[in-house]
């Protein structure tokens, strides 16, 4: 979006982040200060022009389209209020995140410690750092995407509210690939497998805490690789998650016996490995796929944290073995559904019929789904 100002009109040139989308939306995107009533009125009156016509809230926009908009409109509850100036070393701090930059999005590498927003006794994060990326007169960027406060890597930002929104569907859809490296305690017994245990929040936390919620829980399901292991103590994996609830990494790698190496949240005491291994989480987001509004796809990898790379060295692990994607396995199609459908009505009259002949006889609990393509790499030693 480009605007021109004059004494009495505003003009602004519709950008390609808000091709196709409605007139009463635009003005929520891009000054959000006028009210919906003002615009239907100026509309109502011929005071909004498209490309010197009259146009409607519904109307839908094109890029290139010259917006003509008269003065004024700001309501009093709505003013557009002064943002926050940071100090020099918060600009400092926020420059010193970027990975990558462009038009569209910011590609930050958040240290562990940091939160992504603001919350009760929380001041500094990252979402208040985000005006040092903002023109004079420019849209403030957005988060599209979280990372825990204690969880370091890649984390995307977008420059515009049209990218933001790009971004997002992305995210959404599960077309955007991310990937997180992980220290657990243990050597899992399976080396390439997928976990699907549902998940929902844990009754008395106030929600900050979840658990595997067999009955309840929304599906969850991460895929993951071993890429190296420390004798029994410890294991270097590669994590995936196909869906993306909160905590889900964590939630899963506990549930399984495997706690990621510093979650005293969700592993305890038994999180903590023993030496001089740091007592830092060790979960890193490690790379970032996503396509690009104008296209193209961003790829990113970001540097592990100072107290990841520690203990990677100090057990022995070489990174450059972990510099392999896990593909997502593709959706499965219509056929394939209904085929998986028929099997599930088929195998549950099949157990129906068992459980009247048994009558009461005591059925097993669920476990969580590990499915193996290899087996875990020898003891003490690389791959």
């Amino acid at each position: 979006m480009t605007q021109d100002i004059s004494e009495h009109v505003r003009q602004f040139t519709v950008g390609s982040d808000d091709d196709g989308i409605r007139l009463d939306r635009w003005f929520k995107r891009n000054l959000p200060q006028i009210g919906f009533a003002t615009v239907s009125r100026w509309a109502r009156t011929g005071q909004i022009r498209i490309d010197g016509k009259r146009a409607k809230p519904e109307d839908r926009l094109e890029t290139g389209q010259v917006l003509r908009v008269p003065p004024g409109g700001e309501t009093k509850d709505k003013a557009a209020r002064p943002r926050p100036e940071l100090t020099d070393e918060e600009l400092e701090q926020a420059q010193s995140l970027v990975l990558e930059q462009d038009r569209a999005a910011i590609v930050l590498n958040k240290p562990p410690g940091l939160a992504t927003q603001g919350g009760t006794g929380t001041t500094r994060h990252v979402d208040g750092l985000l005006d040092a990326f903002a023109g004079e007169n420019g849209p403030r960027p957005r988060l599209v995407h979280r990372l825990d406060k204690d969880t370091s890597g890649v984390l995307l930002i977008a420059r515009t509210p049209g990218s933001a929104a790009f971004f997002s569907k992305r995210f959404s859809g599960r077309s955007a690939k991310k990937i997180y490296w992980a220290l657990v305690v243990g050597v899992p017994d399976i080396a390439d497998g997928l976990i699907e245990l549902p998940l929902s929040k844990q009754p008395g936390t106030g929600g900050e805490k979840m658990h595997v919620d067999e009955e309840n829980g929304q599906t969850a399901r991460t895929r993951y690789r071993m890429i190296e292991r420390a004798g029994n103590s410890a294991a270097w994996l590669e994590l995936h998650p196909l869906t993306g609830r909160t905590h889900q990494l964590r939630v899963h790698m506990a549930a399984i016996g495997h706690p990621i190496v510093g979650d005293g949240k969700y592993g305890g005491q038994g999180a903590f490995l023993t030496g001089s291994i740091s007592r830092k989480m060790h979960l890193h987001a490690r790379r970032l796929i996503i396509d690009h509004p104008d296209g193209d796809q961003i790829d990113v990898t970001a540097p592990l944290s100072e107290h990841f790379a520690a203990s990677m060295k100090q057990l022995g692990f070489d990174e450059e073995l972990g510099e392999v994607v896990i593909e997502a396995p593709a959706p499965p199609t219509r056929e394939a559904k209904k085929r998986a459908a028929k099997q599930h009505a088929k195998q549950y009259r099949k157990e129906r019929r068992g459980e009247r002949r048994s009558r009461g006889s005591p059925t097993t609990g669920k476990k969580p789904v590990r499915k193996s393509s290899r087996k875990p790499p020898p003891k003490g030693g690389k791959r």
